[in-house]
């Protein structure tokens, strides 16, 4: 059995502080983020910036055909030293993951699934802990490892295992006066950026992501060698895509990206869940003369399914989504006024009888009317009676004199306290009184500078009068 390097050990430390964190803040996810081909969420082969939602686990299985008139052989050196027969071929592998506190993401994948005999399975871990999300759209950031096992052809050498998961004697871990390889590692930070598409027509809604981000190992391994790297970026890798809404519970995702090596492209369809993906793998390489180069210099069609599990939400499988949308605010316009109709007339003078005089309403204000010398109440520019106005014109307020516990001369209740009705009706200053409850629908008031509880309470019983209550003695209101 292969002894596991001791930074690995730090990896999966690392990965383990991140879990015991997430428990103490939840980060919900943003989006649908879709499967890669072997390592969880992403886009086609590289990572990005956000991970699972929560206990939510997907299970991918996924292959691309190989199809070569003729394979490289290479030497001790790691150089290329001929051509061997054809290749047509059918790698698998698998992948099961699952995001932990909305922050952290694990999962475990068997690469060259099923293959030859000569170099068996390859057997990977991989973990990624976001960083920073945006809470709807913007910039989020994460950090992340891969540790996948080399082959083993039983020949006592050390081999690597590559970026297309299958086992390949002719990938070492060095070469005698040739490159040292180290893909068993991968750490890497990345940066995503998630916007909302624009809304327009008939369009449908849709989302854009984009990835920048820089990678040891598998990023950047293999760097020099003639029939595994043609285009390296040195562990540079970047991507973007685009996710549409394609019904209420699917979405179509378009994939463009580079992984350090390759060009990649693919699409992938999420029904409720279950998802569907197809991919052009290492679009960058042209075909010369006498056939492709090699595997890894080669374009290849791949495969996917995979699904995605939520048993925490009710169901079995996810539902889809985009990312959150700001709720439209439908803003009512005031109804149009009515028709105005004015009513001119002629108004007599002023009786010369009359003096200026205020009534206190239950509202707290002050009202300033007239009383004529036989003891009216006038208001208005014609100095109206209060009793001859129509029923529609009313002071401002609420009064009790209506109210049928007043003509029961029933008590008041105020905060479990029970006032009788004490003498007649009088007038208050306002000035003088302050709200201090209601009873029925009717405010009470009481003295200003007095303390609960309040021995006297008034009631307003009509504009300008009111009725003192007093508190009835070692006795108590329902």
């Amino acid at each position: 059995m292969k002894k596991v390097p001791t930074r690995t050990g730090r990896l999966a430390a690392l990965v383990m502080v991140a879990i015991g964190q997430g428990a103490t803040g939840t980060w919900a996810q943003t989006t649908t983020i879709p499967s890669t081909l072997r390592y969880g969420s992403g886009l086609i082969d590289i990572p990005v910036a956000s991970v699972l939602p929560h206990l939510e686990i997907t299970g991918t299985y996924s292959g691309f055909f190989v199809k070569l008139d003729r394979t490289v052989q290479v030497g001790p050196s790691g150089r290329s030293t001929g051509f061997a027969p054809s290749k047509n071929a059918f790698h698998q592998d698998g992948s099961v993951a699952v995001g932990l506190f909305d922050r952290t993401e694990l999962g475990l994948s068997i690469q060259s699934l099923g293959g030859t005999a000569s170099g068996g399975d390859v057997w990977g871990l991989f973990g990624r802990l976001q960083l920073v999300r945006p809470s709807s759209q913007g910039l989020g950031l994460a950090v992340g490892g891969r540790y996948v096992t080399g082959p083993d052809f039983g020949d006592g050498i050390e081999y690597e295992p590559n970026r297309l998961g299958w086992a390949d004697r002719r990938f070492r871990h060095s070469y005698p006066g040739g490159p040292t390889v180290g893909t068993k590692l991968s750490l890497y930070g990345v940066a995503s950026a998630h916007v909302r598409g624009l809304e327009l027509g008939l369009l449908p809604k849709s989302d854009l992501t984009f990835t920048l981000g820089y990678g040891s190992g598998m990023f950047k391994g293999g760097h020099g060698l003639d029939f595994y790297d043609y285009a390296s970026s040195k562990g540079w890798f970047f991507g973007s895509a685009a996710t549409f809404q394609a019904a209420r519970s699917s979405i179509l995702t378009l994939m463009g990206e580079y992984d350090g090596f390759d060009v990649n492209l693919g699409a992938q369809v999420d029904v409720h869940g279950v998802r569907v993906g197809a991919q052009y793998l290492a679009a960058n390489y042209a075909k010369p003369p006498g056939g492709y180069y090699s595997e890894y210099r080669s374009p290849k069609l791949g495969l996917l399914v995979s699904l995605a599990l939520c048993p925490g939400s009710g169901g079995l499988l996810c539902k889809p989504r985009l990312l959150e949308r700001p709720q439209r605010q439908v803003v009512q316009l005031p109804a149009p006024p009515p028709d105005t109709v004015v009513v001119t007339r002629e108004v007599a003078p002023p009786p010369p009888d009359g003096t200026p005089a205020t009534i206190c309403l239950s509202t707290g204000e002050v009202a300033h009317v007239w009383v004529s010398a036989r003891g009216d109440t006038l208001i208005g520019p014609g100095r109206t009676p209060v009793r001859a106005l129509r029923p529609g014109v009313a002071f401002a307020g609420t009064y009790a004199a209506a109210a049928p516990w007043y003509g029961r001369r029933g008590p008041v209740v105020l905060e479990g306290r029970s006032y009788d009705r004490s003498g007649k009706g009088v007038r208050r200053d306002c000035a003088r009184i302050r709200r201090v409850g209601e009873y029925a629908g009717v405010p009470l008031f009481a003295e200003r500078g007095t303390e609960r509880p309040w021995g006297t309470i008034y009631v307003p019983v009509r504009p300008g009068v009111w009725h003192a209550y007093r508190q009835r003695s070692g006795r108590t209101g329902g």
